[in-house]
């Protein structure tokens, strides 16, 4: 069996196509004492590095966050300010649903 050589350009291409294809979901959830933290769904793990980009997201945001189950959890209610940063690093803004 020959194994199959990979452009790096072509792969790098695939990436943004994915990427402009995710279907993202950001909502709210109450955490323990009343506190908020922002829930951002849909980002496929297989694909992205989820820690990659909840450690730029906490960067950005200033504030504490994790990824846990295929999602990335970040503390404060941040709706708004993610639906950006997601664009900004190459997710399709149309596609992130924002409830």
């Amino acid at each position: 069996m020959v194994p199959r050589i990979v452009n790096p350009l072509d792969e790098m291409l695939f990436k943004e196509v994915l990427k402009e294809q995710q279907r993202i979901r950001v909502y709210i959830e109450k955490a323990r004492y009343g506190k908020l933290k922002t829930i951002i769904e849909g980002i496929d793990e297989k694909e992205f590095d989820l820690e990659g980009i909840a450690k730029k997201l906490k960067a950005k945001l200033a504030c504490g966050g994790t990824v846990k189950k295929g999602r990335i959890e970040l503390q404060g209610d941040h709706r708004e300010k993610v639906k950006h940063l997601l664009a900004s690093l190459g997710f399709s803004e149309d596609l992130i649903e924002i409830e």
